[in-house]
């Protein structure tokens, strides 16, 4: 028997060991990426039997879900802490929230891929797709704003997936080698220009 089960072969009790996988999980791919994310490797650090975790999640996608959940949770709290000193004004409000996205896609490359993986979004386990929502109805919120003319959903949209392909290629190393510059400032703000019109001068 693993060390921290017991007879049965759970170790912990109810939620404990369910929290305890997920915050394995977590760890496991901020610093392995999303491809170390195995049901087996994840119970070893856990300490239980590879067969433990199914107790709680009877699927991979289940445990990958609930891990790629707090994924969303970290960022949304990120931003909310970037949007506390942000002012009132709502294009730099947005300019934050935007720069707070990339950031974290930069910092939290394992997490971030899993968050957007495409086999989780599709089976929508744990309402994982949901769970995007609140931070982009603040992005819609600010672009109704910034541009009250617009149809702000879709221009939040356009604004969302722009900001996704930056973080795509920028953690490929594509954007540095096109754009020749290590410095994401520019190209945020280009972004920002295209989607909301230039910035007041």
């Amino acid at each position: 028997m693993t060390t921290g089960e017991d007879s049965s072969g759970i170790g912990g009790s109810g939620n404990g060991l369910r929290d305890r996988l997920i915050d394995t999980g977590v760890a496991l791919v901020e610093a392995e990426g999303a491809a170390a994310l195995s049901l087996r490797e994840i119970a070893r650090r856990a300490g239980v039997s590879h067969g433990a975790p199914r107790r709680y999640f009877p699927t991979h996608l289940e445990l990958l879900s609930a891990i790629a959940r707090r994924g969303f949770t970290h960022l949304g709290a990120e931003a909310a802490r970037a949007l506390d000193g942000a002012g009132r004004e709502p294009r730099a409000r947005l300019a934050v929230l935007a720069g707070s996205y990339l950031a974290f896609a930069a910092d939290h490359r394992g997490m971030y891929e899993l968050m957007f993986r495409h086999d989780l979004l599709e089976s929508n386990e744990l309402g994982l797709r949901e769970t995007s929502l609140p931070l982009f109805g603040l992005l819609t919120e600010l672009v109704a704003k910034v541009r009250p003319g617009a149809e702000p959903s879709v221009v939040a949209a356009a604004l969302w997936a722009n900001l996704h392909g930056v973080a795509q290629l920028w953690g490929w190393g594509s954007l540095q080698l096109a754009a020749g510059t290590d410095d994401m400032a520019p190209l945020l703000a280009s972004v920002l220009d295209a989607h909301l019109g230039p910035a007041p001068r």
